[in-house]
C-alpha cells in the first residue's frame, strides 16, 4: 500500500463531491466495514516504491463515539488536504497516513477499526469515509485508545524504521480518558488472539513507542472541557505529548505540524503559511513540544526522543 500520490486537483473534486452529501451519505457504513476489521489481521504495512522512496508512516486513529464524529467528517470535507499539503511543504513528500477509528472495548461493536497507509488521495478519501461512525461509547468517561497503540505495535511493519530507524507517528484524537488495560477475553474477540494474558495500557504504550512517535490530541471543547482527571492522566503517561487542542476544526494543521516539528522544522515557520487564527491555535497546542524539540540531539537527520 501507498505507492500511488496525493493531488489537490483530485482532493477539490472530492471535495465538490461531498458537499453535496450529507454526512450519513459520506460515511454510509451502518456496521464495521470487513476491509477495517483487525481480527486475524497479521500486518498494515508502508512500504518503500518508486513514488515514495523515503516513507513514513502516520497513523492516525479517530475517536468514532458520538461526542467526536464530527472529526471525520471535518477532515472528509475540507482538512485531509491541509493535512497532506503541510507535510509535503515541510518535507515529508512521502507520508504514508493510515486513518482508523476508536470507542469502547466494553460496550461498541467496533471498539476497533483500522485501514491501510496509503498517500493517494482517493485511496485516503476511501478508507476515511469506510469509517463505521458507531456514535456510542460507554458513558464511563474512557475510551479505548489503548487499542491504537496494540495494533501499532503489534500488527504494523512500517519501512522508516525497519530500514532506516527513523520512528513512525501515532495519533489518538478524542475527548476522554484512556482505559488502563486489555483483558485477554476482550483481546481474543477483537483480534483473535487463541492465547493471551490481560495487558496494560502501560505496557501497550512503551510497545508502541520503540516505534512510534505517540501522541494523544485532547479535543477540549465537549463536556469534558478541562477536566482534570482526564488531562492529568494523560499528560502523567504523555507528558509533552499530550496536545491540548481547543479548536477540532484545527486537528490536521496540528497533526501535520508535530511530525514536521519534531523532523526538525521551526514551528514558527511551519504555522506560517496557516492562517492567523489557525496558526494562533496550533502554536498554544504545540508550544511546549516546539521549545523542546530544538535542544534535542540530531542523529543522521533523524530526531531522537
Amino acid at each position: 500500500m501507498g505507492s500511488s500520490s496525493w493531488s489537490n486537483d483530485a482532493f477539490d473534486k472530492l471535495r465538490a463531491n461531498h458537499s453535496t452529501k450529507s454526512k450519513a451519505q459520506i460515511f454510509s457504513n451502518l456496521t464495521l466495514d470487513i476491509d477495517l476489521s483487525p481480527r486475524g489481521v497479521q500486518f498494515r504495512e508502508s512500504r518503500d516504491s518508486e513514488a515514495h522512496p523515503d516513507s513514513l508512516a502516520i497513523a492516525v486513529f479517530l475517536d468514532e463515539t458520538g461526542s467526536m464524529g464530527m472529526i471525520p467528517e471535518v477532515l472528509v470535507r475540507e482538512k485531509l488536504g491541509a493535512l497532506m499539503t503541510t507535510l509535503i511543504a515541510h518535507s515529508v513528500p512521502d507520508a504514508h497516513v493510515l486513518f482508523g477509528g476508536i470507542g469502547d472495548h466494553y460496550s461498541d461493536q467496533a471498539p476497533l477499526q483500522v485501514g491501510q497507509f496509503e498517500a493517494g488521495t482517493t485511496e485516503l478519501n476511501q478508507w476515511l469515509t469506510k469509517i463505521y461512525l458507531e456514535g456510542n461509547g460507554g458513558g464511563q468517561c474512557k475510551e479505548s485508545y489503548l487499542l491504537a497503540w496494540l495494533f501499532a505495535a503489534r500488527h504494523t511493519s512500517i519501512d522508516c524504521f525497519e530500514k532506516r530507524g527513523e520512528k513512525g507517528f501515532l495519533f489518538t484524537i478524542g475527548d476522554e480518558a484512556n482505559w488502563d488495560k486489555l483483558e485477554s477475553n476482550r483481546l481474543k474477540d477483537l483480534m483473535g488472539y487463541e492465547f493471551g494474558e490481560d495487558v496494560s495500557a502501560d505496557q501497550l504504550l512503551s510497545e508502541a513507542q520503540r516505534m512510534y512517535h505517540v501522541f494523544h490530541l485532547h479535543i477540549n471543547e465537549t463536556g469534558y472541557r478541562n477536566n482534570p482527571t482526564i488531562i492529568n492522566g494523560w499528560r502523567q503517561q504523555l507528558g509533552e505529548r499530550l496536545l491540548i487542542v481547543e479548536d477540532h476544526q484545527t486537528i490536521a494543521e496540528t497533526i501535520a505540524s508535530t511530525v514536521a516539528v519534531v523532523r526538525g522544522a521551526s514551528l514558527d515557520k511551519v504555522v506560517a503559511s496557516f492562517d492567523k487564527a489557525t496558526a494562533k491555535k496550533v502554536t498554544q497546542s504545540l508550544i511546549k513540544l516546539g521549545s523542546n524539540v530544538p535542544a534535542r540531539k540530531r542523529l543522521g537527520g533523524i530526531f531522537k526522543l
